[in-house]
Order: structure tokens, then C-alpha cells, then sequence
């Protein structure tokens, strides 16, 4: 399964928030879900049990650091194998082609549960009739995929086994530009290559296109097509990440991976509900620079606003959860949800970080004075 390259999969939103994103649900009925070891063992107020690796203390560091890391979560790191149909636009023209054919793609998972629970990318299975799990150590299972959100690229994918190796899950809120960052996969067919480098940077909102949701994790580690999937993993034998996308620029390359945190939360509403849930506001927002906001203060229009750096209301839809609030054209957001905010990027995370229906202050300056109004996220609306 090619890895998705720099924003081909990924396309600017016209409405901030709005994008109308079609889900992978599982269709599956209560009685099979218990049969397939899904069913929910936790009360109704707590989250899905997604990881059940057992407490381990971090490697201390030293010259075989990215061995012993390696190791500790190489087993868990499985091969996904995929077959979709897929409309040939030349079928019965020439040569007598099908209409449809079947594709062939491959990727790169980890598994987070003993019982057969799979994290990997939602384009790697997206569309798939077949989906064939390899662990390294030759076994292979049928896969079922539970949901997938193409918002976060995040999927979750079960099979029927018990006692399989689980790679550690640790806190992407931690790591730091400069800490080691290995990558783990299936590159071009290679299965269970190891590539190492470090973290360039965290919450990259803007390398892959406008109006992102997700805070990418950005390495300098070697990602190719076939890593789809699979963890990066700290120097502590952690999984920190779900490489999803990769930059090519002459000498070398970026990767981007999914915040392991973001993925466990998508991954919990994906086993709760059979899909994900995302909030949205209804704005359409732009970045207020000094020389924008000259522009603007020369029309005619109605807005005026002050000559600096903000984060600025094009447009609110009518009877969205903004507009109900009071939101208005012109009006610049200073915070959301208490968190200072500078670029639309930042609102879009905070807004995307809360819940739908529960309430969400914003701090807004109107005419040079500073106001608050409490706004209730709706749940983004889907395709049918």
C-alpha cells in the first residue's frame, strides 16, 4: 500500500471544520462483535480497552538502546496485505478487461491487544473485501476492519487470536525535537525494516496542507511506501506514533506520524460507536497579519480590525454552533477552550480536543474590546 505522499490524500477544507468525511463502520451486530472478541467488558462510562501490554520501566539508555527498543516491540509490528475491487475505466473496451479488477496493496500494522486488536492507517485498508495479517514469526490471521477515520488516518483491525505479542503504547505528549525516533515496517516488500533518526519536530500542523487535525510528529527517519501503519517507537520501546505520510525532497525526506494519544482516542470511539467523532464550530478562518489587516481596513466593507497577528472570522454558517453563540464576520479569536491561539490551525486542534455538545468557552475581540462566548460543538456532519 503506497504511503500517502506529501497532501495528495489530504485536500484544504473550504469550510473550517466542515469537510463532509465518509467513515468505515462496522456493521457488525452485538452478537458477533462478542463472538470475535470485541464486546465491551468495561462499564458504560468508561473507554475501550485498547492496549493490555503489561507495565514496563523504560530502557535506560546506553550503546544497544535502539537494539533492545527494537526487540521489545519488532515482534507486535505485523504486515497487512489487502485486496480491493476496484472500477477499471477501459473494462470491456480493450482487450475485453473486467469493468472491475481486483488491487493488490500492502501495509504495515502493530498490534495493542493479546486478544487481536490492530492499529494501522485508514488508507491501508480503506475499501479492502480481504485483509491478511503476517506477524513476524510466520503466523497469519484473516483481519476484519473494525472502523476507520480518514480525517486522522487512523484504523483499527481485529483478529481472532489470543496471547500475541502487544507493542507498548507511551505518551506522544512528551517527546521533544532531538529525542531518538525508530520506525519500524514493511517498506517496497522489505518486511520488519528498522529505520532510526530523531523527532524534527512536533505538532506539525502545516506541512500537509491547510486545515489539519492532526499535530504530526515530524522524523527524519526513512519511511517509504509499505511503512503505512506501522509505529514509530521511542528509545524506551514505546510506540509514539502511526507512520502515515512522507515529503520527498532532493537528498533526502520528512515522515509524519499520527500522535500515538490522538490514535488511542480515535481508536476508543471507533470500538464505542463504530466510528469516529469529531466537534465542529462552523467558521471559515484565515491568519490576520499587520499588512492584511491594512487591506482590509482600505475596502469599504465592514470590517475593521486592529494591525496585528490573529486569527481572523471570514465567515460564520448560519445556524451552526458558532453562529448560535454569537460568533461573528470580522470578529478575531484570541483562546479557545482557555488555551491562547495564533493560527486557524490551533483553533481547529483545540476545537477538535473537545466534545461534542459540551460547552466550549472562546475569548473573541470585537471592535477592540475582549468578549467571551460559550459555544456547544456539533458533530461534524458525514457522506452518506
Amino acid at each position: 500500500m503506497p504511503l500517502a505522499l506529501s497532501n495528495r490524500r489530504l485536500h484544504p477544507m473550504g469550510w473550517f471544520g466542515l469537510a463532509l468525511i465518509s467513515i468505515t463502520v462496522c456493521g457488525c451486530n452485538e452478537g458477533l462483535r462478542e463472538r470475535i472478541g470485541i464486546g465491551s467488558k468495561t462499564s458504560p462510562n468508561s473507554p475501550p480497552v485498547v492496549s493490555d501490554s503489561p507495565k514496563q520501566a523504560p530502557l535506560q539508555p546506553g550503546s544497544n538502546v535502539i537494539v533492545t527498543a527494537v526487540e521489545r516491540v519488532g515482534p507486535a509490528v505485523v504486515r497487512i496485505d489487502t485486496v480491493k475491487r476496484v472500477a477499471n475505466p477501459l473494462g470491456n473496451i480493450f482487450g475485453g478487461r473486467p469493468p472491475v479488477q481486483r488491487q493488490q496493496g500492502q501495509g504495515s500494522g502493530f498490534i495493542t491487544r493479546s486478544d487481536g486488536l490492530i492499529f494501522t492507517n485508514a488508507h491501508v485498508v480503506h475499501g479492502a473485501e480481504q485483509v491478511s495479517i503476517t506477524l513476524p514469526d510466520g503466523r497469519s490471521y484473516n483481519g476484519k476492519v473494525l472502523g476507520g477515520d480518514p480525517l486522522t488516518d487512523v484504523a483499527v483491525v481485529k483478529v481472532v487470536a489470543e496471547k500475541l505479542p502487544v507493542a507498548p503504547l507511551g505518551n506522544s505528549n512528551n517527546i521533544k525535537p532531538g529525542q531518538w525516533a525508530i520506525a519500524i515496517g514493511n517498506p517496497l516488500g522489505l518486511n520488519n525494516t528498522v529505520t532510526a533518526g530523531i523527532i524534527s519536530s512536533v505538532e506539525r500542523t502545516n506541512a500537509l496542507g491547510a486545515g489539519q487535525r492532526v499535530p504530526y510528529i515530524q522524523t527524519d527517519a526513512a519511511v517509504n511506501p509499505g511503512n503505512s501503519g506501522g509505529p514509530l517507537i521511542n528509545s524506551s520501546g514505546q510506540v509514539i506514533g502511526i507512520n502515515t505520510a512522507i515529503k520527498v525532497a532532493p537528498g533526502g525526506g520528512l515522515s509524519f506520524a499520527v500522535p500515538i494519544n490522538l490514535a488511542k482516542r480515535i481508536a476508543q470511539q471507533i470500538l464505542s460507536k463504530g466510528q469516529a467523532s469529531h466537534p465542529y464550530i462552523g467558521v471559515r478562518l484565515q491568519s490576520l497579519t499587520p499588512q492584511l489587516a491594512k487591506e482590509i481596513n482600505a475596502t469599504r466593507g465592514k470590517c475593521r480590525v486592529p494591525e496585528v497577528n490573529a486569527v481572523f472570522i471570514v465567515e460564520v454558517m448560519p445556524n451552526s454552533p458558532a453562529d448560535k453563540a454569537g460568533m461573528s464576520q470580522c470578529d478575531l479569536i484570541r483562546q479557545v477552550d482557555g488555551k491562547i491561539v495564533r493560527d486557524p490551525s490551533q483553533v481547529q486542534l483545540a476545537v477538535d480536543r473537545g466534545q461534542v455538545g459540551q460547552p466550549m468557552p472562546l475569548i473573541l475581540e470585537r471592535n477592540g474590546e475582549e468578549l467571551e462566548v460559550i459555544v456547544k460543538p456539533a458533530e461534524l456532519p458525514r457522506q452518506g
